[in-house]
Parts: C-alpha cells; sequence; structure tokens
C-alpha cells in the first residue's frame, strides 16, 4: 500500500526478527558448507583445494555483491534490490540439492551468496535508516549477536545432518530459510531509504565510494574490522580439514566443538550490545584486539607445548572470537558514522572489504597449514595485531578530522 510520504514509511519500524533472518540467511547458508567439506572432496573426487574454494568463491562473491548492492539499494530503494536479489540466494540452494559435479557446487555456492549478500547489508542499512547513528552500534551488537547464535547452530546441524541423511540437508536447509525469510519481508518490509531513493543517476550512486573512501577513519575502522574478521573465516576454511585429517573426527564432532567459537562470538557481540555506548567504540575495538591477540598467542603456546587435541584447536579460537565479537559491531558503526550519507554505500564498501581481503587470507593459510599447523595461531595472531594497528589509526584520524 503506497505511503503519503518517505517520513511515514521511515516511521514503520522493521520487526527485529525479520532483520536477524534477513541478517543471518547468508551466515547460514555459508557456515553449514564447513563441516562437510571432507565428504565433498571424497564423493566428488576432488582434492580439498578445490572444496575449499565453495567457501572461498562464496566470500569472494559476498564481498563483489555488497559493493554493488549498496549504491543500487541507495538509488532504487531497499525492498527491491532485497526481493530480486534473495531470489538468487533461493536458487542457489535449490542447484546446490542437485549438484553431481564439483563445479556445479561451486555454482551454486556462487549464486547464494550473490542473493544472500543483499540481506546482509540491508539488515544492517535498514537499521542506521530507522535507528540513527547513535543507537545503531548497540542494535548492530544485536544482530551481530544474531548472526554469531547462527554460526553457533549452522555448522553443529550441517555435521549431523551430513552423518543422517547427506550433505544435500545443507543446501536444503539454506534454500528454506531463504525462503521464509524472503516471505517475511514481502508481508512486513518497508522502504527505508528515504529522500535519497531515486536521487540522481546510478553512475552518481556508484561515485559515492569516492566519498566513502575519502575518509580516513573509515578506511581504518573498516580495515579493523577485516582484520578480525579474516581470523574467523581462516578458521572456517581450515579448522574441518584439520580435524578430518589429523584429530580423525568426523562431521558431526566438528560441529559440536565449533559451538565454542561461535560461542565466543555470541557473548562478544552480548557484551558489545550491552556496553559499547557507555564505554565508547574505540575502546570496545583496542580491548576486542587484545582478547583476540591472547586467543592466537594461547593457541601458539599450546600447539608447542602439548600433543594436538580438540581443545588446543577451539579453546584459544573461542577467545579470538570473543575479541571479535566486541571488534565487528564498534568498527562497523565507527566507520559507517565518519562518512556523509549514502548509509547503504559506505555498509557496502565495508562488506566488500571485508570479504575480499577475507576469501584470499581464506584460501592461501590452508596451502601455509599443510607447511606447518603452528602456521595457523601465526596467521591468526598477526591478523590480530594488524586489527590493533588500523583501530589506533583509526582514532588518530577521528581526531585529526
Amino acid at each position: 500500500m503506497p505511503t503519503s510520504s518517505n517520513t511515514q514509511t521511515v516511521q514503520i519500524k522493521t520487526p527485529v526478527a525479520l532483520l536477524a533472518g534477513m541478517a543471518i540467511a547468508s551466515p547460514v547458508a555459508l557456515n553449514l558448507y564447513a563441516p562437510v567439506m571432507p565428504v565433498l572432496a571424497e564423493q566428488f573426487n576432488t582434492t580439498p583445494f578445490i572444496i575449499q574454494l565453495g567457501y572461498t568463491f562464496y566470500l569472494l562473491t559476498l564481498a563483489i555483491g555488497q559493493l554493488i548492492s549498496g549504491p543500487l539499494a541507495d538509488r532504487y530503494g531497499r525492498r527491491p534490490v532485497f526481493f530480486w536479489g534473495f531470489l538468487l540466494h533461493i536458487i542457489g540452494g535449490l542447484i546446490g540439492i542437485f549438484a553431481f559435479e564439483a563445479w556445479h557446487l561451486l555454482l551454486a555456492r556462487i549464486l547464494q551468496a550473490a542473493g544472500g549478500c543483499t540481506g546482509m547489508l540491508l539488515a544492517r542499512s535498514i537499521i542506521l535508516d530507522q535507528h540513527g547513528k547513535d543507537k545503531a552500534a548497540g542494535m548492530l551488537g544485536y544482530i551481530t549477536m544474531g548472526i554469531a547464535t547462527a554460526q553457533a547452530v549452522a555448522p553443529t546441524m550441517g555435521g549431523y545432518l551430513n552423518l543422517a541423511v547427506g550433505w544435500q540437508s545443507v543446501f536444503w536447509v539454506s534454500m528454506v530459510l531463504g525462503s521464509i525469510v524472503w516471505l517475511g519481508a514481502l508481508l512486513r518490509l518497508p522502504e527505508t531509504a528515504g529522500h535519497q531513493k531515486g536521487s540522481g543517476t546510478l553512475l552518481s550512486s556508484f561515485s559515492r565510494y569516492k566519498t566513502v573512501l575519502s575518509s580516513r577513519s573509515y578506511i581504518y575502522c573498516a580495515l579493523s574490522a577485516t582484520m578480525a574478521a579474516c581470523g574467523f573465516f581462516v578458521f572456517m576454511n581450515s579448522s574441518p580439514f584439520i580435524v578430518d585429517a589429523i584429530l580423525m573426527g568426523n562431521s558431526a564432532d566438528y560441529g559440536n566443538w565449533f559451538l565454542m567459537v561461535a560461542g565466543g562470538f555470541w557473548l562478544g557481540s552480548l557484551v558489545a550490545g550491552k556496553i559499547s555506548a557507555t564505554i565508547g567504540t574505540r575502546k570496545m575495538m583496542l580491548y576486542g584486539c587484545a582478547l583476540s591477540a591472547g586467543g592466537a598467542v594461547l593457541m601458539l603456546a599450546l600447539f608447542n607445548l602439548f600433543p594436538l587435541s580438540f581443545a588446543a584447536l577451539f579453546l584459544p579460537m573461542a577467545l579470538f572470537t570473543f575479541g571479535r565479537g566486541l571488534i565487528q559491531p564498534n568498527a562497523q558503526a565507527a566507520a559507517v558514522s565518519s562518512t556523509t550519507g549514502a548509509v547503504a554505500t559506505a555498509t557496502g564498501m565495508l562488506g566488500f572489504m571485508q570479504l575480499t581481503i577475507g576469501s584470499l587470507v581464506a584460501q592461501i593459510t590452508p596451502l601455509l597449514i599443510a607447511i606447518s599447523i603452528y602456521m595457523l595461531p601465526t596467521v591468526l595472531l598477526f591478523l590480530a595485531l594488524m586489527a590493533s594497528f588500523f583501530a589506533i589509526k583509526g582514532s588518530q584520524g577521528e581526531q585529526h578530522h
């Protein structure tokens, strides 16, 4: 039903459950895949490297998709971009179910990501549209907590479903969840683009990236979030094969232990949602970086002192992701708030940086781990230190500004 003005549209608040569903559908599809990767390598008679591309291509497609979706959403509105995009996500799940060659899997993953990116991007953008910058960090913390909960459940669910009914089940779950969210949005998603919708040409919408990238504080805060995210992507792409080849565990073992890793992220996001507004985004980012670095150092120490075990692999990673839960929503809010206008464009650029760099680091690290298992905690420590460096530079950039 048409409304008399854009202002009225924005006043209709989007249900938090719907925003959470939009935000989690793609991370669920991403992470359901992880525990079945060793099974897929065997099933499709191919190398782990090819199957890991299913994870990496997903991240890379998410990155490019967010870069394109941001200006489209600022130009044409949130609703049409979401509806057309999410159809691709659902179709990708369908192709995955019936895949019988490795390239079918990779195509399914690319389509899932191309569509899923619209939900992730627009959930964050709509929060910023409806709640303003001051309340956004706390709200983003709760949405991030929803993502963390989904990430906790997805690998465990994927591991058990694989053992119970086969690997195709991970694509079934993704397709059904995507369909439910799509129908929910059809009924309850208002247009929140406001005055930006329809302003200027599409080319001018893309030119907003120049404005976004002119802020040093934006770049540094976005890179801090990116380094923290890279650590998680590295672990997700590498650990299933460590569990399978070295610890001799199955997909359910992986899923059970992974609950700790996702639980760390969940708790960090919960803490961020509760206290970020009081303590401030910059301090929260630095506290998160310190905890993530501590997790990497602990993993390195355990690998050196004891035989490799599930506990030595997963417990330190839980501390790393607790730190990431503090960094992520605060770095996002600090980055987007340091730019003027074009919220979806700024959010899309942040997603692009995070996922492009994350996909490259996630695909390269397993090659390093093949040389030495110590490369995993070493890479994680490097990423945590880089996140700290960029968080400090972001603070300096804001002061100078």
